[in-house]
């Protein structure tokens, strides 16, 4: 696009990739996140510095973090997202379920307001009814989240969310939802255009998860029929219009699996660390389209998919366990060949350090149908050398062999399934 890069960085990543590949980079201070990444003054003196005439927020940290994008409006500088008041709205998990229900947009029996104490949780449990999930109205990825079956479960997920809503800095707020035992997590990547439009790209299944964060993503879901597909569209559509969305952002929803139904999750108003594989099936890059879409210019976009694309995040973690497992990267080989695409953070002789999320690259792989995509799958992942971290790629060569995932037919209690057997 002839536009020129420069990449914020801590310490700790001083030798990574992305700061070698920029046009410019700029040391942001220690490997600690609120002296470096969370440092939002930091972030604002580098744009300055270095003339940056637009951020971009990526998928971490600050990309959902409103007091943020604020920021870099009042410095004059374009913000390559969705306008801060979207951002807030959908932040808080209650909010947002009830701006959706207004909208029109299936939402799962739950509570309206925050749950502050554990009698009211009870309460709102038993008028629900169990399995409840549990969850902070804050916060994303997953986590805090806990199911209950009973007032004595409850008890202990009640906790687990307070926990976690402390870590966000707020208030115990909590939300209690019906639990769907067999559930699919299928999300709906939309781009609000510079014109007021909403258009929706297709659907991803995220439903391959490890406590509630996901680990692979395909497109298009397998679990999902033509009819709930258009269903599922319109209702993201919906979604974005009801707060005005601008730029690329996900709707997520939860399929009940047996009933063939779904309802709103979460939004996310941001790029999704799985944009690749809707990228893959539209030939559409989202990163572009953020950058038009925030340079104010009016297009069309008509959507169209062919193919199947999956992704597979390669972490530093114990393939077991699930447990980050930082290192030094000795041997660094990607697969490469016809329908395989690698977006990675590492390299060999990078260090893979504890300060932050473990991931390190995106295996993705395409093909005209979800059999040959599996196919290529495997090659790709017996094909990738990581030696030094501990890393998950043995997992996923299980995954792909799983009669489960094979077939299409699984949900959210995969990943556990397999690690109890």
């Amino acid at each position: 696009m002839g536009l020129r890069a420069v990449a914020v960085h801590s310490e700790a990543d001083t030798d990574l990739p992305f700061v070698r590949e920029a046009d410019d980079a700029v040391l942001l201070g220690p490997a600690n996140p609120a002296q470096s990444y969370l440092d939002i003054d930091k972030v604002l003196q580098a744009a300055r510095t270095t003339g940056a005439r637009a951020v971009h927020p990526g998928y971490g940290f600050l990309a959902e973090n409103a007091a943020f994008a604020r920021a870099v409006i009042d410095a004059g500088l374009v913000w390559i997202g969705p306008d801060p008041e979207a951002v807030e709205r959908m932040g808080d998990k209650i909010n947002a379920r009830n701006l959706m229900e207004a909208a029109g947009v299936p939402v799962a029996a739950g509570t309206r307001e925050p749950v502050s104490d554990l009698a009211q949780a009870e309460r709102a449990a038993k008028e629900i009814g169990y399995p409840v999930m549990v969850k902070a109205s804050g916060g994303g990825g997953g986590i805090g989240m806990g199911v209950a079956r009973d007032d004595d479960s409850l008890a202990k997920a009640f906790e687990q969310a307070c926990r976690a809503a402390a870590r966000f800095g707020g208030e115990p707020a909590i939300l209690l939802e019906r639990y769907v035992e067999r559930a699919r997590h299928v999300e709906v990547q939309i781009l609000g255009l510079a014109d007021g439009r909403v258009v929706a790209l297709g659907e991803r299944d995220c439903s391959v998860q490890r406590r509630h964060q996901k680990v692979v993503e395909e497109s298009p879901s397998p679990g999902v029929t033509p009819e709930l597909r258009e269903r599922m569209l319109a209702a993201a559509v919906r979604a974005g219009e009801a707060v005005a969305y601008r730029g690329a952002g996900t709707v997520e929803c939860l399929v009940d699996a047996d009933a063939q139904d779904f309802v709103f999750l979460e939004m996310n108003t941001r790029l999704q660390v799985e944009h690749p594989v809707t990228e893959l099936v539209t030939g559409l890059d989202l990163v572009e389209h953020q950058i038009r879409i925030a340079a104010g210019e009016v297009y069309s976009v008509e959507p169209r998919s062919s193919g199947h694309a999956i992704e597979f995040r390669v972490y530093a973690e114990d393939p077991r366990r699930f447990l980050p497992g930082p290192g030094k990267i000795g041997v660094w080989e990607e697969p490469e060949g016809e329908g395989v695409r690698v977006d990675s953070g590492y390299t060999a002789g990078n260090t893979v350090t504890p300060f932050y999320d473990p991931l390190m690259a995106k295996l993705c792989v395409t093909g005209a149908t979800r059999e040959e995509a599996l196919e290529r799958g495997r090659e790709a992942v017996g094909a990738f050398r990581v030696e030094g971290p501990k890393h998950n790629l043995p997992f996923c060569a299980e995954l792909l062999d799983h009669p489960e995932f094979v077939s299409g037919d699984y949900d959210t209690g995969l990943v556990s399934r397999m690690r109890k057997s």
